[in-house]
């Protein structure tokens, strides 16, 4: 199958289960907590996680449709982190994927609460999984570590607390790793869980994580710089005072970097019997303009 008929039917599967899973909430009465909620988590987007969820699983050799609940989980961490990114203690911005955030259209309580209840949700998402416990225990462990204090969290720490100085290249790699790397890094590992793979293959899809999350984070600070606001949806340009690698590097060492990391990720993947897929699919988000 090509790459892009493989994205397509992973994204277009995660789509409808994410649908199926609002419905059961139809009858609750904070029913706006919810309408919040689907307004950021429906809202389209790459999918990146849950297809790097589900490819993983299918590599290993199990049904990648029974991972769909890990998927399911990340994907709501990565809207709830957007949800409070664009919050004005955050990032203060106004558009999301070309349309006002979150708090524009529910208020700021609201975009707090839902963010809270899709973090809290997905811990439920990956419980239901129909897949072993001892694997289900494991995911959490991953899961909790990569979404929290010492992971994507703690990330977004460090970059607030180093907005008012110039950073190393160590200082900017421990945000990046974090704030970016470690969702993805989730992504990629939860996959390697649910389709059953062993330590060596978690261990190369960790790898994978940490070169191709460089790479895309790398990318996404170039946009910030060379893309416009009709091509990415939401504001460019405002990450001009942060810490970013365009900042610490200029963009000509930056575009060197991304086909470095890229690289990395793409050799991480030697362990695995059929990563065609995921060799495009790397090169296509390295090379993305959106």
């Amino acid at each position: 199958m090509k790459t892009v008929e493989l994205s397509a039917e992973y994204r277009q599967y995660i789509e409808q289960y994410l649908k199926k899973w609002f419905c059961q909430f139809g009858n609750e009465p904070q029913k706006s907590l919810y309408e919040a909620m689907a307004y950021s988590l429906l809202a389209g987007g790459k999918r990146l996680r849950p297809i790097l969820v589900f490819e993983f699983a299918r590599l290993c050799g199990k049904d990648w449709q029974k991972a769909t609940p890990f998927a399911a989980a990340v994907e709501m961490v990565h809207t709830y982190s957007l949800i409070h990114d664009d919050l004005p203690a955050m990032d203060n911005d106004d558009y999301r994927r070309g349309r006002l955030t979150n708090h524009k259209v529910y208020g700021e309580a609201m975009a707090i609460l839902a963010g809270d209840a899709l973090l809290s949700d997905a811990f439920g998402c990956i419980a239901s999984a129909d897949l072993p416990a001892s694997d289900v225990a494991k995911a959490v462990g991953v899961f909790a570590k990569d979404i929290g204090s010492l992971g994507m969290v703690g990330g977004q720490v460090l970059d607030i607390s180093s907005e008012e100085r110039q950073l190393s290249q160590q200082e900017v790699l421990d945000i990046q790793s974090r704030k970016t790397g470690a969702l993805i890094h989730t992504a990629c590992c939860l996959g390697v869980i649910a389709g059953g793979g062993d330590d060596r293959q978690l261990q190369a899809a960790g790898e994978f994580a940490a070169h191709l999350g460089l790479a895309f984070q790398i990318r996404d600070d170039m946009l910030d710089v060379i893309g416009t606001k009709e091509e990415m949806g939401k504001g460019v340009g405002t990450d001009g005072g942060k810490n970013t690698f365009v900042r610490l590097y200029g963009l000509e060492k930056c575009e060197e970097l991304v086909q470095e990391y890229t690289h990395k990720a793409i050799d991480a993947l030697d362990v695995f019997d059929d990563a065609a897929y995921l060799s495009a699919l790397a090169n296509e988000l390295t090379q993305r303009k959106v």
